[in-house]
C-alpha cells in the first residue's frame, strides 16, 4: 500500500513555554503534571502513524484526547511544536506560508466540520462552488463542476434552496459536497456527523462509504463515537491524553486490545457487529475435486473424520457439498461396478457467506443451514474456510453473559 500521510514524533503544546513542556514530557511527566506546573497544555504527545492511500483512517477518543488537534495539525491549521508531517513525500512542517497555501490547494479537499460551516445567505449551489469561486474559477466551469458533485451526494433538485430550507442531513451533504469539489485526494472530517440525529447519521455514514467506494479519497475522520469509528474506519487510532494508545482494524482492537485503557474503552462493544466470517472461519481440512470418484471422495472423508466434504475445483471455486452417509449408500448400491459414477443427486448446494460478512448475519445463515458447514469465500468466490458452531461460540464468549446466539442444544453440523 502506498503511504499517503506519514506522521513522526509529532508534538503540539499550547502555551508560551513549549520547550519546558517538551523537556518535562521527556522526563516522564504527565499531561496533568505539565498543566499544573507550567500552565502548558499538551495537545499531541509524540504521535507517530501512517495513513495509506484510499483508506478511511479514524481518529477516535473522548473529549480532550487530542484527536481534533491532531487532525488540524495534518494541514497546519495548528502549527506543530515539533515533529514531521509528510504528505506524499513532502514534510509540510518545513513549508513557508505561501508554499503551504499552494500545497493545501493541491492536496487537501478541505475540512468537513460538525457545524457544517455553510453560508446561510447562499444557495446550495453557491455554497458548494464557493471554494472554486475563491480560486477565481470561471462561473460556468465552477457551476458545472459543482452540479456534478451535488448529484453525487444526492442533492439534485435542491441546488437553488437555502440552508434554512434543508434538513440537518441535507445541510451536512452540502458541507461534504463542498469538500469533495476541491478534487484533491485527502479529505479531513472532524465530528462531521455528530450533530445529526441517529437515523440521519446512519444514512450519512452509508453515503460516505458509498462515495468512498466511487471516489477513492484518503479520508481522516475524527469521532468520539466508537460505533461510528468501527463502522467507517479501515483502521482506527484510539487516543488518550494526546497519545495514540493503539492503531488497528476494528477486529484487531476488539480481539487484542493493546492496553487496559483500550480494553475498557471497547469492553461494551458488540462483537457480533464487528467480527466477520473471515475472522472466525476455520481452515478446510480437505476438499473433493469434480474429477474424483465416489471411492476417492469417501477415502478423504474417512481420513479427516468428516461427515461430509466440500466439492471445489483446482481454483478453489466451490461446486457443492457431499454428505458421507449418502455417498456410502451410493457406493454400496453400485459396489459391483469398477467405476462408480458421481451422480448430481449426491451434490448439494452448501450455505455460502462472504469473508467480510458480519458475525450476526453469519449466525443467521448458520441457523438456517440444514446440513454441512457454512462455506466462506473471498471476492473472487474462492473457498477460504468454513464456519462451525464452536467458532461462533468462541467468538461470542467474551460478549455473552449467558446462553448463545446459536440455537441452544443444537447439534453441531459437519465441520469441514
Amino acid at each position: 500500500m502506498k503511504e499517503k500521510i506519514v506522521v513522526r514524533n509529532l508534538y503540539k503544546v499550547f502555551g508560551r513555554q513549549p520547550g519546558k513542556a517538551l523537556k518535562a514530557l521527556s522526563e516522564g511527566k504527565s499531561k496533568a503534571d505539565i498543566l499544573r506546573e507550567y500552565n502548558q497544555v499538551v495537545g499531541v504527545n509524540n504521535v507517530t502513524f501512517t495513513v495509506y492511500e484510499r483508506e478511511i483512517f479514524v481518529l477516535m477518543g473522548l473529549s480532550g484526547s487530542g484527536k481534533s488537534t491532531l487532525e488540524r495539525l495534518l494541514n497546519r491549521l495548528h502549527e506543530p511544536t515539533s515533529g514531521e508531517i509528510i504528505i506524499e513525500g513532502t514534510d509540510i512542517t518545513k513549508l513557508s506560508k505561501k508554499e503551504l497555501r499552494e500545497f493545501r490547494r493541491n492536496h487537501f479537499c478541505g475540512m468537513v466540520f460538525q457545524n457544517f460551516a455553510i453560508l446561510p445567505h447562499r444557495t446550495v449551489l453557491e455554497n458548494v462552488e464557493f471554494g472554486l469561486e475563491l480560486k477565481g474559477i470561471a462561473r460556468q466551469e465552477r457551476r458545472e463542476r459543482a452540479m456534478k458533485v451535488i448529484e453525487q451526494v444526492g442533492l439534485t433538485g435542491n441546488e437553488d434552496s437555502y440552508p434554512s430550507e434543508l434538513s440537518g442531513g441535507m445541510q451536512q451533504r452540502v458541507g461534504l459536497a463542498r469538500g469533495l469539489l476541491a478534487d484533491a485526494s485527502i479529505l479531513l472530517m472532524d465530528e462531521a456527523f455528530s450533530a445529526l440525529d441517529p437515523l440521519i447519521r446512519r444514512q450519512m455514514q452509508d453515503e460516505l462509504l458509498e462515495l468512498q467506494d466511487k471516489m477513492q479519497k484518503t479520508i481522516v475522520f475524527v469521532t468520539h463515537d466508537l460505533d461510528e469509528a468501527f463502522r467507517l474506519g479501515d483502521r482506527i487510532a484510539i487516543m488518550k491524553d494526546g497519545r495514540i494508545e493503539q492503531v488497528g482494524a476494528a477486529e484487531e482492537i476488539i480481539s487484542t486490545p493493546a492496553s487496559d485503557y483500550v480494553r475498557a474503552f471497547v469492553e461494551d462493544m458488540n462483537r457480533v457487529a464487528i467480527l466477520t466470517a473471515g475472522s472466525i472461519m476455520e481452515p478446510v481440512r480437505d476438499t473433493a475435486f469434480p474429477g474424483d470418484g465416489p471411492r476417492t471422495i469417501l477415502r478423504k472423508i474417512r481420513k479427516n473424520n468428516l461427515t461430509g466434504i466440500l466439492l471445489a475445483d483446482t481454483k478453489r471455486k466451490l461446486k457443492g457439498y457431499i454428505r458421507a452417509e449418502e455417498l456410502v449408500s451410493h457406493i454400496n448400491k453400485h459396489r459391483e461396478m469398477e467405476k462408480i459414477p458421481l451422480i448430481p443427486e449426491l451434490i448439494h448446494q452448501p450455505s455460502v457467506v462472504h469473508n467480510d460478512l458480519p458475525l450476526n448475519e453469519v449466525i443467521n445463515t448458520y441457523n438456517n443451514t440444514e446440513f454441512g458447514p457454512v462455506a466462506v469465500v473471498d471476492d473472487n468466490d474462492r473457498l477460504q474456510g468454513v464456519i462451525v458452531k464452536g467458532a461462533i461460540i468462541g467468538a461470542l464468549a467474551e460478549n455473552a453473559d449467558g446462553g448463545s446466539a446459536v440455537e441452544n442444544g443444537r447439534e453441531d453440523k459437519e465441520t469441514n
